[in-house]
């Protein structure tokens, strides 16, 4: 659903979601943080197909 550059920045986002009820899960902060967190692996985001567009809207608020 959305990259991210830090595991910071994706932990940010899916407390977000997470407090509007969507569940949410990281995927890659391992690699991320192996490389020293320099964004050469994004920190992916991942939801519920059922929930994308909500969870983009969220984001998008949540940016703004």
């Amino acid at each position: 659903m959305a990259t991210y550059g830090t595991r910071i920045e994706a932990d940010l986002a899916r407390l977000a979601l997470e407090a509007e009820e969507i569940d949410a899960i990281i995927f890659d902060a391992e690699a991320n943080s192996f490389f020293g967190g320099g964004g050469l692996i994004g920190v992916r985001l991942m939801v519920l197909e059922d929930d994308v567009d909500r969870a983009a809207e969220i984001l998008r608020e949540d940016q703004g």
